[in-house]
């Protein structure tokens, strides 16, 4: 009967724990906001509505010198997305399929063109994870400026909608496996130092 007990007292004490981090996840995904700086280049991490959109209207407001726009569909092509003075500073990205391969991707286009900060847009509830990864594939030295865009899937009362508690929960399962992953090999995806 004790170890019954102390094998219950453990599963609660488990449950607690994950769901104060889980609170934790939810405030700091809500509590991110948009800030007014601007960045060498623009990266948009495509597949949210309105993202690359947004994108695209922080790149014509000057807000970046350089718009890279990664994991684009292999069938778009730049003139559909972007026209003007100022395309030649548009990068598409068409490997990529996953935050993993984006963060990857992105950093050769940065590292090509000695980026030294990003304006990172995507959607509210990806964000955390984003950055996360974002800042483990990068240079320590480039500065990562969150840009999250609010989606229609994701609602200010989640803890009585079925559809955003399920995302909350996904983005915050998939953040701690990455986090853990970073505890356990840090600096695994960092680009090797150039020889001088």
């Amino acid at each position: 009967m004790g170890l019954i007990k102390g094998i219950f007292s453990l599963l609660l004490l488990f449950l607690v724990f994950i769901s104060v981090l889980f609170v934790d996840f939810v405030y700091k995904t809500y509590s991110v906001s948009q800030r007014e700086v601007r960045a060498d280049a623009i990266v948009v991490l495509a597949g949210g509505k309105g993202r690359i959109e947004e994108g695209a209207r922080l790149y014509r407001q000057g807000e970046g010198r350089l718009l890279f726009l990664i994991g684009v569909d292999p069938l778009v092509r730049k003139v559909e997305l972007f026209k003007g003075s100022r395309a030649e500073g548009v990068f598409l990205e068409k490997v990529s399929r996953n935050t993993l391969e984006n963060a990857l991707y992105a950093r050769d286009l940065i590292v090509k063109h000695k980026v030294n900060s990003i304006k990172l847009i995507t959607s509210r509830y990806h964000m955390k994870r984003a950055t996360l990864i974002f800042r483990n594939a990068l240079p320590k030295d480039i500065a990562i400026y969150a840009h999250p865009l609010d989606s229609t899937n994701l609602k200010e009362d989640w803890w009585v909608h079925g559809g955003s508690f399920k995302l909350l929960f996904s983005e915050f399962y998939k953040y701690c496996m990455f986090r853990i992953f970073f505890l356990l090999a840090p600096g695994e995806l960092r680009p090797l130092p150039v020889p001088a």
